[in-house]
């Protein structure tokens, strides 16, 4: 069997970023990869502005209980001119700093005696001073390339002054679901029927990504459809995955359908829940083949094709969040696969859902994280485990 970390090699050794761009209004840019490096045309602060509303001063004419003449007003989105020795400026939060002060005192520390001020606490020099450029400046590159734009970095690219920005062409997946057994939620079940949840959970964690998913559906358990299905996926789609149908059995006809239209590597994974993984080509798409219990395809989609994907989509590398911390469970030595447990955190401890089964899709709607748990390895409750956010695996 294959280590995660050999598993993962062999897949991001294969993904090739698609390499089609577009360009899109900040307003439609949310959720898409960043083509080219975003270079800002400004400066942010243009200039030395106030972080307060308050007033501008000379540190050293401050003087105890002294009466400082308001020389001036400064609002947001005006020059001051320079500050006249021994006054003040009344300035506002946003607002250039005028010439020859050095520090903005807050209006709280002030009072204000007609059009004179006294200075109750003494200024230190650059006090509440936002200085020119210390967001970023001219010529800067505020955003790499492969950057996925959420509501941050839109708004940074909107205080850099682009309106419009150079976008990856989403990737296409395509998805479809084998099994006579499965049936879509409010139809009437039959005998031995059951509900396709994998169609639901899987097609969510792609648009979570921001891939564009060609959904195809459930395909009955026959090599002809199963190749239909497959040519179809192939003509409309970057990437097909699939859960469940490439076993050996004879209603898994995933596994003949790939090899007579393409390519198909089917590894071992030592990992638990989930074990086989499947990766091929056909024609110019690739194939991920999870594996058909709900929990291992979760799980699988986590480790395996989420950052293959992200790959694919032009996306900068991704860090995976992990941290120690107690266990809140005994664990006897078990097996020789690392095992991913659904958890959360009580009381400073890891706590794990009773029921394990990768069939329990209630474990991962209750879990907040999993527990990695190397192979061969007992835990007693108390000692340190690696815990992984599930917010890190979905992001």
């Amino acid at each position: 069997m294959l280590s995660i970390e050999e598993a993962l090699q062999k897949l991001l050794s294969a993904a090739h970023p698609v390499d089609t761009h577009e360009w899109l209004p900040l307003a439609l840019a949310q959720g898409r990869i960043l083509a080219t490096p975003l270079v800002s045309r400004v400066s942010v602060p243009p200039l030395d502005n106030s972080a307060m509303d308050g007033y501008a001063v000379r540190c050293s004419e401050w003087a105890k209980d002294h009466l400082f003449p308001v020389s001036q007003r400064i609002p947001a989105g005006r020059l001051g001119t320079d500050l006249a020795p021994g006054s003040v400026a009344r300035i506002f939060t946003g607002a250039p700093v005028p010439p020859n002060a050095d520090a903005i005192v807050m209006q709280e520390d002030c009072v204000v005696e007609g059009d004179h001020i006294r200075i109750t606490r003494q200024p230190g020099l650059g006090d509440h001073i936002r200085r020119a450029s210390e967001d970023f400046a001219t010529g800067q590159v505020i955003l790499s390339a492969g950057t996925r734009l959420g509501p941050a970095q839109i708004g940074l690219a909107a205080a850099a002054g682009a309106a419009i920005l150079q976008v990856i062409r989403p990737l296409k997946v395509a998805v479809f679901f084998t099994g006579d057994e499965l049936k879509a939620p409010g139809e009437a079940l039959g005998p031995g029927q059951i509900y396709n949840s994998n169609r639901a959970t899987l097609t969510a964690l792609l648009h979570q990504i921001g891939c564009l998913v060609v959904d195809l559906g459930d395909v009955p358990d026959t090599l002809d459809a199963t190749i239909t299905a497959l040519q179809q996926a192939t003509a409309s789609a970057d990437v097909i995955v699939t859960s469940g149908g490439v076993s050996v059995g004879e209603e898994d006809h995933v596994k003949a359908a790939l090899t007579q239209l393409g390519r198909l590597d089917m590894w071992k994974v030592a990992m638990k829940p989930g074990k086989p993984l499947a990766f091929g080509r056909i024609g110019e798409a690739d194939f991920l083949g999870l594996p058909g219990n709900p929990v291992s395809a979760f799980v699988v989609f986590c480790l395996f094709a989420r950052p293959f994907l992200q790959a694919r989509m032009g996306m900068l590398p991704g860090h995976l969040t992990t941290f120690t911390i107690a266990a809140g469970f005994d664990k006897p030595k078990f097996g020789n696969r690392r095992e991913f447990m659904r958890a959360r955190i009580e009381n400073g401890q890891a706590i794990l859902y009773p029921n394990q089964s990768s069939g329990a899709l209630s474990s991962l709607a209750w879990a907040e994280g999993l527990v990695d748990i190397p192979a061969e390895t007992p835990i007693k409750c108390g000692d340190r485990v690696q815990y992984i956010p599930l917010a890190s695996l979905l992001s």
